[in-house]
C-alpha cells in the first residue's frame, strides 16, 4: 500500500455466541493457570522443601510462570488484533503494550529455561538400593508417580516398588523405578518441545502484527506464514496427543485450549487484514 490506512475498528465478531465461546476459552485458560500453580506448589514442596529461592523459583514454578505469561500475552494479542482500533495503537499505548509484552517474553523464555533445568533434575539419577521399601512408609521419602507428582510412600506403593530396580533423584529424597523415571523424562522433553515451538509461533505472529500495523502484510506473506505456522501447530498437536496418552488430562486439556485460543488470534489477524484491504480498495475506487 502506498499510504497508511487505519480504518479497522476491531469490533468483536458480530455473532455473540462466537464471542462468548472465544472468551469462555480464555477464561478456562486462566483457570488452568490456577490449577498449574497448585500442581507446582505441591511438587516444589516435595522437590525443594523450604529451599525455594529466587535462584531456583523457575525450576519450582516453571509451569505457573509459563502459563501466566502466556495468558497475559494472549490477552495482548486479542487487544491488538480484535479490540483496540488501529489509530489508538500509537505512541503511549503502543509503548505500554510493548513494555508488558517484553516482560511476558522475558518470563516465557525464563520458563523455557526452567523446563530445561527440570529435565536436568529429573535425569540426574543415582542408584537407590534398599532391602525393604516399606520401611520408608511414614518417612520424608517420596516416589515418582509422574513428572510433577511425587507422593509419599504408602503401603500400596511400597508393595508395588518392592524388588524393582530403583533410582534416586540426586540431591532429593525422591526415588522411582525405571519406568516411572523414563516417563517423567519423556514428559520433560515434551515440555521443552512444546515451549520452544510456541516461542517460534509467537515470533511469527508478532511479525505479522508488526507488518499489518505498517501496512506491509501481503497475501503472499500470509500464505507463507500459514504453512510455516501450520507445521509448528502440528508439532503442538503431537505434544497434546502425547500428553493425552502419557501425561495428565490437565496437560492435554490445556494444550488443546491453547491451540483453540490461537486459532482465534489467527482469525483476528486474517479479518483485520481483510478489512484493511477492503478499506484501501474502497479508497482507491473513490479516488481519495
Amino acid at each position: 500500500m502506498s499510504e497508511t490506512i487505519h480504518h479497522h475498528t476491531k469490533i468483536n465478531h458480530k455473532h455473540r455466541i462466537f464471542t462468548f465461546f472465544k472468551y469462555s476459552v480464555y477464561c478456562l485458560l486462566v483457570y488452568n493457570g490456577f490449577l498449574f500453580f497448585q500442581e507446582d506448589l505441591l511438587a516444589s514442596a516435595e522437590t525443594f522443601g523450604d529451599t525455594v529461592t529466587w535462584r531456583n523459583v523457575v525450576e519450582a514454578y516453571s509451569a505457573s510462570i509459563d502459563t501466566s505469561s502466556w495468558i497475559v500475552l494472549l490477552l495482548l494479542f486479542e487487544l491488538e488484533t480484535a479490540v483496540i482500533p488501529d489509530e489508538l495503537l500509537q505512541r503511549g499505548l503502543k509503548w505500554a503494550l510493548m513494555s508488558v509484552r517484553a516482560v511476558c517474553y522475558f518470563f516465557i523464555v525464563y520458563a523455557f529455561y526452567g523446563y530445561c533445568l527440570k529435565y536436568g533434575v529429573i535425569t540426574d539419577l543415582l542408584p537407590f538400593r534398599i532391602e525393604d521399601v516399606c520401611s520408608l512408609v511414614g518417612s520424608d521419602w517420596n516416589y515418582v508417580l509422574d513428572l510433577d507428582d511425587y507422593p509419599s510412600i504408602d503401603a500400596t506403593a511400597c508393595v508395588t516398588l518392592q524388588g524393582q530396580e530403583l533410582f534416586r533423584v540426586a540431591g532429593t529424597e525422591i526415588f522411582g523405578n525405571k519406568a516411572a523415571l523414563e516417563s517423567a523424562r519423556n514428559l520433560a522433553i515434551i515440555d521443552i518441545l512444546n515451549s520452544g515451538t510456541w516461542l517460534v509461533i509467537v515470533v511469527l505472529l508478532e511479525a505479522e502484527v508488526w507488518m499489518q500495523l505498517k501496512d506491509v502484510l501481503t497475501r503472499g506473506v500470509m500464505v507463507v506464514g500459514k504453512y510455516l505456522k501450520g507445521f509448528f501447530y502440528l508439532l503442538l498437536l503431537v505434544c497434546a496427543t502425547y500428553w493425552g496418552f502419557e501425561g495428565s488430562f490437565l496437560d492435554f486439556w490445556d494444550a488443546f485450549l491453547w491451540l483453540v485460543a490461537f486459532v482465534f488470534i489467527e482469525m483476528n489477524i486474517f479479518q483485520w487484514h481483510e478489512e484493511v484491504e477492503e478499506a484501501y480498495e474502497a479508497q482507491q475506487k473513490t479516488g481519495s
